[in-house]
């Protein structure tokens, strides 16, 4: 299982929300470059960033920063937050990101983002659904930064672009998020269990290196950590031998 760190951008610095609410704000550093390559020196292979300016204003205002970041490490980046149109995409895979991670759009503009996702192909698009969990169970999929929710569920997304090449989708559960509560196992239990060939990343909860060894005991192709890499409570030697007992 990849381990894939994570970094939030706001103002140029690296931030972590709570729940993705932006007056509940945890600065973390000034230097997002700094911290990248500090991920790097873990030996990871892939770095996701989020753009929380471009997701509010739909203006990439932190492209020089993550450009930089692109160019100084071997990792894989990508990036979401604020990417609204096909030229957008193409800006940011023409300057050095690998996958461009899209989010509301994918429900509220399904015939754009499939377009992207065939022009593109699956390698280069990232599908970001973020659920709340319903009374009955179901996961419905929320969107503009979990204010609206909706009436599809993750698994109907996940079936209407399935056909179209989607390999990669990045799944969060958003009650766990930024509150180290651990991840929803459930979940991606029941989503692996229809769709075993995707590429599933798991995101929000993660406390520890625990939590890691479930998720990839449970077969998760991948899983994203922000908050607890920040915090220490996941530390560099436990990532090495995580690796080492793979």
């Amino acid at each position: 299982m990849r381990i894939i760190p994570a970094i939030d951008l706001q103002d140029g610095k690296c931030v972590r929300l709570y729940q993705g609410d932006f007056a509940q704000t945890t600065v973390y550093s000034d230097d997002p470059i700094a911290v990248s390559e500090r991920f790097a020196s873990f030996s990871a292979t892939d770095l996701h960033i989020f753009d929380l300016d471009g997701a509010r204003t739909g203006a990439q205002q932190n492209r020089g920063i993550i450009a930089s970041i692109a160019a100084k490490t071997d990792m894989s980046v990508q990036v979401g937050g604020g990417i609204r149109d096909k030229a957008t995409v193409q800006a940011w895979l023409d300057s050095g990101v690998t996958r461009c991670v899209i989010g509301s759009l994918a429900i509220t503009e399904p015939d754009a983002v499939k377009s992207w996702l065939v022009q593109f192909g699956g390698d280069h698009i990232v599908l970001a659904l973020d659920v709340n969990i319903d009374g009955g169970g179901v996961p419905l999929i929320t969107t503009h930064g979990w204010t609206a929710p909706s009436n599809t569920s993750v698994f109907e997304c996940i079936e209407d672009y399935a056909g179209l090449g989607l390999r990669h989708v990045l799944c969060t559960d958003v009650s766990r998020d930024g509150a180290m509560a651990g991840p929803n196992y459930e979940l991606y239990e029941y989503i692996l269990g229809r769709f075993p060939e995707l590429q599933l990343l798991a995101s929000g909860g993660v406390r520890d290196i625990r939590d890691l060894e479930m998720l990839r005991d449970q077969g998760v192709p991948a899983a994203i950590t922000g908050r607890a890499l920040l915090d220490g409570t996941i530390t560099a030697e436990e990532l090495v031998s995580f690796r080492q007992n793979v």
